[in-house]
């Protein structure tokens, strides 16, 4: 295979280790733990998985040892950067604990444990992948692990392979299946041990305890460059706005950051829409407020950061997209028959959006009956509704500025990117440290690097039961176990700081361009960490 100069540099880069991981390792036990709500719930699901201490490790004199055993890795969901360090992490561990235990991958995400579709993944295919992007070593996938016939499927494969333990590598939902496996396992006496890996570019997979999912950092880099770009574009022609739409729908923590590192003149959380009860309108408003306001100062350029999730954020749109959702389905697709029946308030939103977001909000289901937010092109929407708006005010005299709109997503760009310094150091360690966890026979846990902000030798290493960080919701209709998301707080440092200088940034010209990323130089443009971590840890 034909590399890249970075490439075959980079293959060199030794990633990082916390301290304690370093040698003989020792662990620690904290006290029992409890799920973050619905308690007697998740305890009752969840009996052998509950209750369970954090664990820490720390060095020691003697060593962790690792009987003969082998172990099964899966990559689940969306791609994020530093997944093949977290595998070449967990090798490199098993391997210093028992140079005889093997490491099996499932190809194509969960679906490989059930159908038994797998490799063996040696040193010399490890070596191929060390800090490289991308999932591509065994693929991802989507499928659910959430029947006990699936389970039966693993366990056949399991006992073929000698496996004792799985690291499930993935998000929230992958995690709760992970526990859900953890559980099942134990339950039916299998030995079979299950160990999770906060994975997710969206970033909303964190807590009291995971201080950040990995892939978020190097994927808001990623973004955070082709922002600066554009920012210096828009600041040398000086006659476009340009609307950029990010990845993140359940939460804008993707654009938040971006809106930190890059400084935009109108950065939206949809966090912050919802929770004002913003109309579209409303939105439409304030983005030609600023627009006007630049306009006035000789500035007819600009730049908007976009959640992709925003349209569900507002609540007029929120409520039209359900009528939709069961109306669809009602009338089995039939878009006409669907919009005839929509109530007054949702006919009327509907009446006035533009005919291709009222084409894509009808489009095609997802497999569970949702609207397909990706395809909606938010940016498009907004581009449309401020011209409209504009056009109105030059007509009354209150606008004279020129306004031409350009529409951006930035999303597949930044999932596979080669893994920043501190997601390549992150990930290692989540890998080297999940091994550990084995060792220490922990089952039904996620592996846990805190203290991030410090150098990676500082970095504190152990393991979270993953039902202390579950909740009760309600998915298609029925109430199920899930790891809470975390969305971006409105009371917390990184929106605060954003809200302090949102009203400079809106009129000046405030552009930061932080340039590519860079994996050799000095520690502070090399090794940082993202702005939301390090004003979230700001002691």
């Amino acid at each position: 295979m034909a590399k890249s100069a970075l490439q075959i540099a980079r293959a060199a880069y030794q990633p990082k280790l916390p301290k304690a991981l370093k040698g003989n390792v020792a662990i620690k036990e904290g006290k029992a733990t409890e799920s973050v709500a619905d308690q007697a719930e998740i305890k009752k699901l969840f009996p052998n998985t509950y209750g369970m201490p954090v664990v820490t490790f720390e060095a020691s004199n003697t060593p962790l040892s690792l009987k003969d055993m082998n172990v099964g890795v899966i990559l689940s969901g969306g791609q994020a950067p530093g997944g093949h360090n977290v595998i070449s992490g967990l090798f490199d561990g098993l391997k210093s604990m028992n140079k005889n235990a093997k490491l099996y991958g499932f190809l194509g995400g969960p679906s490989g444990l059930v159908d038994h579709k797998y490799i063996e993944l040696t040193a010399d295919i490890i070596d191929e992948y060390r800090n490289t992007g991308g999932f591509d070593i065994i693929g991802s996938g989507r499928t659910k692990l959430e029947e006990t016939e699936q389970f039966d499927k693993g366990i056949e494969i399991c006992n073929k392979l000698g496996i004792k333990a799985i690291v499930i590598i993935g998000g929230d939902d992958s995690n709760t299946n992970a526990c859900v496996l953890a559980e099942y396992y134990l339950q039916k006496n299998t030995g079979i041990q299950v160990i999770g890996c906060p994975k997710t570019i969206d970033g909303d997979l964190k807590n009291d305890e995971i201080e950040t999912s990995f892939g978020f950092d190097t994927a808001c880099k990623v973004y955070s460059e082709v922002i600066g770009n554009i920012m210096r574009d828009a600041n040398s022609a000086k006659k476009y706005w340009h609307f950029i739409k990010l990845m993140g729908r359940s939460a804008s923590h993707i654009a938040l950051e971006c809106g930190l590192q890059t400084q935009p003149n109108i950065c939206i959380v949809s966090e912050e829409v919802e929770a004002k009860k913003m109309t579209l309108a409303q939105i439409v408003n304030n983005i030609a407020d600023t627009v006007a306001a630049r306009a006035a100062k000789g500035n007819n350029f600009g730049v908007c950061l976009i959640p992709e999730g925003l349209i569900e954020f507002v609540p007029e749109m929120k409520v039209l997209i359900k009528e939709l959702n069961d109306l669809l389905a009602e009338t089995n697709g039939d878009v006409p028959a669907a919009v005839k029946k929509l109530s007054s308030n949702s006919a009327s939103v509907y009446a006035s959006l533009p005919d291709f977001v009222q084409k894509q909000l009808t489009l095609e289901r997802d497999p569970h009956g949702n609207v397909q937010v990706s395809l909606i092109e938010t940016e498009k929407l907004l581009i449309e509704m401020v011209k409209t708006e504009l056009a109105k005010r030059k007509a009354a005299g209150s606008y004279s500025g020129k306004f031409s709109g350009l529409g951006h997503f930035f999303g597949y760009e930044g999932r596979c990117a080669a893994p920043s310094n501190f997601d390549a150091d992150y990930c290692y360690s989540l890998g080297f440290n999940a091994a550990c966890l084995m060792a220490a026979g922990k089952t039904g846990y996620m592996s846990l690097i805190k203290n991030t902000t410090a150098p990676a030798d500082q970095w504190i290493a152990g393991g979270v039961p993953v039902t202390k960080m579950m909740n009760m919701e309600k998915r298609h209709g029925a109430m199920k176990p899930v790891i809470r998301k975390a969305l971006v707080e409105l009371d917390g440092a990184p929106f605060k700081k954003l809200a302090e200088n949102r009203a400079t940034w809106a009129i000046e010209t405030a552009f930061v361009y932080p340039g590519p990323i860079q994996y050799w130089g000095p520690s502070e443009v090399c090794d940082q960490p993202t702005k939301t971590l390090a004003l979230e840890q700001a002691k």
